[in-house]
C-alpha cells in the first residue's frame, strides 16, 4: 500500500474553522485479506441530531475486525470501513460535548456502520465516554474491545474481593484484561498461558502467580497453584477443550466459568452431576452484541481504574499510518502480540 503522505485537513478544526468535505479512510469493497483494504477519501458530514463526530487520532486493529475483512461477520455488508476501538476529539455535536476527549468501542462499529479506522467517527451521543487523562489517544484507543468483554464476564459472574480468578490464555488481550479488573476488585489471580508471559503482558501488573497452558497435566498445574483449594470463577479466552474441562472439574461450590471462545462445530464434555451439585454456573459473553451506546457506561465505569493506576495501560507492540493500514491488519493475522493501533495524525 503507498505510504506518501496524504494531502489531510487538521483532525482537530480550530476555532472558526469548517470541516473538511472529505477525509481519508480505510476501506474494503470485498471479503478477503488485508490486500482488500484500500484508502479513500469519504464525505464528512455534520453530525444529525443526537449524534457527535469525533476526530480519530488512534484506533486499534482487534482479531475480530480481521475476521470481518475476512468476511466471518455475516451482518457486515460491503463497502464498509472496519474498526470497533476509538480514542479522539469531539468536533462536532452538542456543545457539552465540543473539544472533549473521548473513547469508545461497540459491537455496531466498523459491522452494521461504518468503523474506526477513518480520520472522522460519526456516533451517536449516548456513545461517547471521556478517556482517562493519564492515557494517551494511542493507549485508550486499544481499551475498548479487550476490557469490555472482560468487563461483562466478570460483572456477570459477580466476582468479589477475596475469591480467586483462573484465567486461561492470560497473555492475550482479553485475558490480560480480566486479571487487571480482578485485582482490582481485590481478587487473587492464577493466569494459566502458553510459556512465559510477556514482561508487558497486563498479566504482569496483577500476579505473579502464572500456569503453563503446554503443561500435560493441566488440572494438576491448576490445583498447585491455588494449594489444592477450588477455584471461584473461570475465565476462558482459549478455547480448547481439554483445558476448559480441566478448570470446570475445579471449580467449587457456586463456581462461574466464562467462556468468549470455541471452534465451529466443536464440543466440550462437562460432567453433569458435579456440576449441578457445586451449584456451578457457565456464562457466554460476545461483546459484538452491545451497540457503542451501551458499550459508554462500561467505558465509563472502566475509567477510575485506569486513571488509579489499578489497570495497567495497553502494551503497544506496533504503530501505523492509517495510510499503512493494510500491514496493520497483517500484523494481527500473524497473532503478533500485544496492541496493533493506527494513528491518524
Amino acid at each position: 500500500m503507498n505510504d506518501a503522505p496524504l494531502a489531510l485537513a487538521p483532525l482537530v478544526p480550530g476555532p472558526g474553522a469548517s470541516l473538511p468535505s472529505h477525509a481519508p479512510a480505510l476501506r474494503f469493497q470485498r471479503h478477503g485479506g488485508p490486500e482488500v483494504l484500500a484508502l479513500e477519501q469519504m464525505p464528512v458530514a455534520a453530525p444529525a441530531a443526537g449524534e457527535a463526530l469525533v476526530a480519530i487520532h488512534a484506533a486499534s486493529i482487534n482479531p475480530s475486525d480481521v475476521k470481518n475483512v475476512l468476511g466471518r461477520m455475516k451482518q457486515t455488508v460491503p463497502p464498509r470501513t472496519p474498526g470497533r476501538d476509538f480514542a479522539g476529539v469531539v468536533v462536532a455535536g452538542p456543545a457539552e460535548w465540543l473539544g472533549a476527549e473521548v473513547w469508545g468501542t461497540g459491537g455496531d462499529i466498523g459491522f452494521t456502520r461504518d468503523g474506526t479506522h477513518a480520520a472522522y467517527l460519526t456516533v451517536p451521543v449516548a456513545a461517547l465516554s471521556r478517556k482517562p487523562a493519564n492515557l494517551t489517544f494511542e493507549q485508550a484507543g486499544a481499551v475498548g474491545v479487550n476490557y469490555i468483554s472482560a468487563w461483562i464476564g466478570l460483572d456477570y459472574a459477580q466476582i468479589r474481593e477475596g475469591e480467586t480468578l483462573l484465567v486461561i490464555g492470560a497473555s492475550g488481550g482479553v485475558g490480560g484484561a480480566a486479571c487487571g479488573i480482578a485485582r482490582g476488585k481485590g481478587a487473587s489471580v492464577i493466569a494459566a498461558c502458553r510459556g512465559q508471559a510477556d514482561p508487558a503482558s497486563p498479566a504482569r501488573h496483577a500476579t505473579d502467580n502464572f500456569i503453563d497452558l503446554n503443561d500435560p497435566d493441566f488440572a494438576a498445574s491448576i490445583a498447585k497453584a491455588n494449594g489444592g483449594k477450588a477455584i471461584d470463577i473461570v475465565f476462558d479466552c482459549v478455547g480448547r477443550p481439554d483445558l476448559v474441562e480441566a478448570a470446570l472439574a475445579a471449580l467449587g461450590f457456586g463456581g462461574r466459568a466464562i467462556l468468549i471462545s470455541g471452534s465451529p462445530g466443536e464440543s466440550m464434555k462437562v460432567e453433569m452431576i458435579p456440576f449441578y451439585r457445586r451449584e456451578c454456573r457457565l456464562i457466554g459473553v460476545d461483546s459484538l452484541k452491545r451497540k457503542a451506546a451501551e458499550c459508554a457506561p462500561m467505558m465509563d465505569a472502566l475509567r477510575p481504574g485506569f486513571e488509579s493506576g489499578a489497570y495497567p495501560a495497553p502494551a503497544i507492540a506496533e504503530r501505523h499510518a492509517l495510510a499503512d493500514g493494510a500491514a496493520g491488519y497483517a500484523s494481527v493475522a500473524r497473532g503478533t502480540r500485544g496492541r496493533v493501533v493506527l494513528t491518524m495524525r
